[in-house]
């Protein structure tokens, strides 16, 4: 994972939660307001510490999924059963609780809105939140680049954002989305649970000679796996970018 942000020229900052939201039964939308903070790129993350009362310290790295809006920062946070940072994230901190965070970091991973080409977006899982993020800096912007999401997800209640997913693809600016279930479908979905493959590939990514912006999320299996059924069908690595996570490093 390229971090282009050298992270000795950062500094950590006391944000502020101001409201906390459900996105499914487990995943939760934390908004902080961040004195000082310098703005961020779609795609960025930072980092969070939590230290206790005797002084231990400990941090983690999260995918930021807002698009630039001042001094409002949000993450989206699942909690891992034996997480040390994600449960007291996701299912203690409330609004008015402070919390100590260091960025924006990254800038590799980045989607800019002057940017012109397609733009396909391949999430797993909770990789879909800086996917997120560029698709709501897209929104922000105004701007109709054409932009696919192909969203891999356990099922239909894993789902994270689906209400804004829907209203922005069906509101005519250029926003595709293709949900890929792995264990559990909709009532009446065509498609059994299965993961991504090359079939689904070539039914929902832009085709090769579009050249499409290509940004991959997820965990590192299912990052290796997209990545290279992409470069199999034609695309070019060098537009492939990629952002992997797990439970013991990289943006959540």
């Amino acid at each position: 994972m390229a971090r282009a942000t050298v992270l000795g020229r950062l500094t950590w900052r006391v944000a502020t939660v101001t409201a906390v939201r459900d996105e499914t039964s487990g995943a939760r939308t934390i908004t902080l307001d961040v004195p000082g903070w310098p703005g961020h790129l779609a795609g960025q993350h930072v980092d969070v510490r939590l230290t206790a009362p005797d002084g231990y310290s400990t941090q983690r790295s999260y995918s930021i999924a807002s698009a630039a809006d001042g001094e409002r920062v949000e993450l989206t946070v699942e909690p891992l059963p034996d997480g040390e940072v994600s449960p007291y994230l996701a299912q203690v901190l409330s609004p008015g609780d402070p919390l100590e965070i260091r960025g924006p970091i990254g800038g590799w991973f980045v989607w800019r809105p002057e940017a012109s080409e397609p733009v396909q977006l391949v999430a797993g899982g909770s990789g879909v939140v800086p996917l997120m993020a560029m698709i709501r800096a897209r929104a922000s912007a105004g701007v109709g680049t054409p932009f696919r999401l192909l969203y891999s997800t356990r099922g239909p209640g894993s789902v994270l954002y689906r209400a804004e997913l829907e209203r922005h693809s069906a509101d005519g600016s250029g926003l595709d989305v293709t949900y890929a279930y792995t264990r559990e479908v909709p009532d009446g979905w065509a498609r059994p649970p299965a993961r991504v493959d090359a079939a689904l590939l070539a039914e929902a990514v832009w085709p090769v000679e579009r050249k499409p912006a290509v940004f991959v999320c997820g965990p590192t299996g299912f990052v290796e796996t997209v990545a290279g059924l992409l470069v199999s069908a034609g695309h070019d690595p060098r537009l492939i970018r990629t952002e992997r996570f797990g439970p013991s490093g990289g943006p959540s």
